[in-house]
């Protein structure tokens, strides 16, 4: 099969990418569009969890967008966070946003390197007997709630990030030979706009194992896994795909 466009599944980059070289060395069209958007709950949605913010001591953080959620959610429903609160982020750029909402010299803050094992590590033993609120999106990610289990921290969670997946009614998927998704939200909004959608010959390019999960669960084969040993990132998985398929 004779790959002419590839439909990427993200926001087009700025700039010169990899994609960039792609299109340079096969002289494929690639096309970006996002399945997905990620928003804040509502307070009715917030309310609907039944979770009590001041019942904990510490809140924890892995997005900038949680964070603008968290603090509007407060000023809605009135909740003045006291001064005692603690706030674990997962990067130090995550932490930093918190200015915008706080005082950030005066405040307890501390954030990890990235990753959620970084941010486990920065509770240590000095703040294990705090009770953590994570913060998260509506699907909690799993090692998050691993990592604080097997540490055997307090902790409870409340949605306050929600997917919501875009109209794409406009695009003709089978006018593509390849397709790349990155989140199991982007096989949802598949299925979403296209409930009757058929794969037939097209190849699905996808990037972790989640994503791979919600598509063999949606009914749908993944050609192209990534990352892999051989390819670190959905462009380079591409770039291995097209260089074996390449016309003889």
């Amino acid at each position: 099969m004779e790959i002419k466009r590839i439909l990427i599944s993200q926001t087009e980059p700025s700039g010169t990418s990899p994609y960039t070289d792609l299109i340079a060395k096969w002289g494929v069209q690639i096309d970006f569009r996002p399945f997905f958007k990620v928003e804040g709950v509502s307070v009715r949605d917030f309310i609907a969890q039944r979770v009590t913010i001041l019942d904990y001591t510490a809140i924890v953080f892995t997005s900038r967008l949680a964070i603008d959620s968290f603090f509007k959610i407060c000023e809605q429903t009135r909740v003045n966070i006291p001064e005692t609160m603690k706030y674990f982020c997962q990067s130090e750029a995550i932490a930093v946003y918190l200015q915008k909402y706080i005082v950030y010299r005066k405040r307890k803050i501390f954030y990890g390197t990235g990753t959620v094992a970084s941010m486990v590590a920065a509770i240590g033993t000095k703040h294990k007997n705090e009770h953590f609120l994570i913060a998260c999106t509506d699907s909690l990610k799993p090692d998050v709630h691993k990592l604080f289990t097997k540490e055997n921290l307090k902790h409870g969670s409340a949605v306050f990030v929600r997917t919501v997946s875009n109209d794409i009614h406009d695009i003709s998927l089978h006018d593509y030979q390849v397709a790349a998704f990155y989140s199991p939200a982007d096989v949802k909004s598949l299925q979403e706009n296209y409930p009757e959608f058929k794969q037939e010959d097209m190849v699905f390019v996808t990037y972790g194992p989640s994503t791979a999960k919600a598509m063999k669960e949606a009914g749908l084969s993944v050609a192209v896994p990534a990352p892999t040993p051989a390819a670190r990132s959905v462009a380079e998985a591409l770039a291995g795909y097209l260089e074996a398929n390449a016309p003889r």
